[in-house]
């Protein structure tokens, strides 16, 4: 694998200062939810349902956030977006955990409209500080990052809840949330390759090509069918990874191997960690609809997984397609729109992951219910395929009629 397109991305120091960012800012971030949740059934004395109607709030309220925040950010810049953020951080997130339940329902609500769009700030600034062509190397780095940031940062909050008052650790996570919403304000990464001069429409040559993403960038504006075809990738991808997430614990959980979720997790993110630096280092972009087929086809056979040591190879192998998944729809998603428009398009891209995941989930759940821990695998990889497949045969069918048009125009 050659680490050239890495050391180019690192050599840049606005883009190790992101990176860097990125993984700190995610850890508090991803710990806070499953704590959350073992603090509603073990401190509070509330079922996993009750629990699970938190979670689903926080994800909707967060849902609808994304775009408005995103918006926000391409009109008005981070300092303006991220300062009430900081404040609703600081008095929300540091009260939830002495509230009752009644009253942290629409806490978790208030706390998902106004948490920090972290993933749209990082990936934009991340974009502006590197070039075009190492783009695709950068996202694949932070998808690294954010890989371990997901790995070490819930194992680590899990085990503080284990051994202390989960109110002194929701306080201390929500403590780290508000002072990397502060670093953030006070860094005030660039969003803009300009830093914030006019913005151009997207050329024919920021698009990735047809052979590679499958979609185009000529339509005007960032609404267009190449664009909303990219936000379907992203949320069957998520459907996938969810209803993934979920069979796993119910495959371990029937063997009677439920000790070994943490590390076979683990083993799934490492996949995905590889694969992301391999998609990363890669010569060329790959079509995120060949990605997402890839994803779901290499997810089905883990339904047949006989034992434990199958079930990790196989996830492990289903793994080293996810984070160059996600990293293509972002990379093309970001080639698609225009650059005063990315912090929107951004927003969308997270909400189409927000809710892939939260019909994964349920459907991978409700086929293990039914069927058994591997229809879980099962129906969510059936997804994954016909939306893969789906989506390349619009995109060849939109571009098979495009060009007798333009053929008719070259020969005008």
């Amino acid at each position: 694998m050659q680490l050239t397109p890495y050391r180019d991305v690192t050599a840049i120091p606005a883009a190790r200062r992101v990176l860097l960012l990125g993984f700190l800012v995610r850890m508090p971030m991803f710990g806070t939810g499953i704590v959350l949740t073992i603090h509603v059934v073990s401190t509070l004395g509330h079922s996993y349902g009750e629990a699970g109607l938190v979670s689903a709030a926080f994800t909707l309220a967060l849902a609808v956030s994304a775009p408005w925040r995103g918006r926000l950010l391409d009109r008005h810049g981070l300092r303006r977006v991220v300062a009430p953020s900081i404040a609703v951080t600081a008095l929300v997130w540091t009260a939830m955990p002495f509230l009752p339940y009644a009253v942290l329902l629409p806490a978790s609500v208030l706390g998902g409209l106004f948490v920090v769009p972290s993933f749209s700030i990082l990936r934009q600034a991340l974009i502006a500080a590197v070039p075009d062509e190492r783009r695709r190397s950068a996202l694949s780095l932070d998808s690294v990052f954010t890989e371990l940031s997901f790995m070490i940062g819930p194992a680590v909050a899990v085990w503080a809840a284990a051994t202390y008052d989960t109110r002194a650790v929701l306080v201390v996570l929500a403590v780290l949330s508000a002072v990397a919403a502060v670093t953030i304000w006070l860094v005030d990464p660039p969003l803009r390759s300009d830093a914030g001069g006019p913005v151009a429409p997207v050329e024919a040559r920021d698009a990735p090509s047809d052979e590679g993403s499958g979609v185009s960038a000529r339509e005007p504006g960032w609404v267009s069918l190449g664009a909303v075809a990219v936000l379907g990738a992203a949320a069957a991808s998520t459907v996938v990874l969810a209803g993934t997430d979920v069979s796993i614990v119910a495959a371990l959980r029937a063997t009677g191997d439920a000790a070994a979720i943490g590390w076979v997790l683990s083993v799934w993110g490492a996949g995905s960690l590889l694969g992301g630096l391999v998609y990363g280092a890669w010569h060329r972009s790959i079509s995120v609809f060949w990605l997402l087929g890839g994803l779901a086809a290499s997810t089905l056979p883990v339904a047949l997984a006989g034992s434990l040591p199958w079930l990790v190879m196989l996830l492990f192998l289903c793994g080293v397609l996810c984070a160059p998944t996600i990293t293509a729809t972002v990379d093309h998603l970001s080639r698609l729109v225009p650059e005063g428009s990315r912090g929107e398009a951004m927003g969308w891209h997270g909400s189409a992951m927000t809710a892939g995941q939260a019909f994964g989930a349920p459907l991978a759940g409700y086929a293990i219910d039914r069927g058994g821990w591997g229809w879980g695998f099962v129906s969510v990889s059936l997804v994954g395929l016909v939306l893969a497949v789906a989506g390349g045969v619009a995109m060849r069918l939109r571009r098979s009629r495009r060009a007798p048009a333009g053929s008719a125009t070259a020969s005008a």
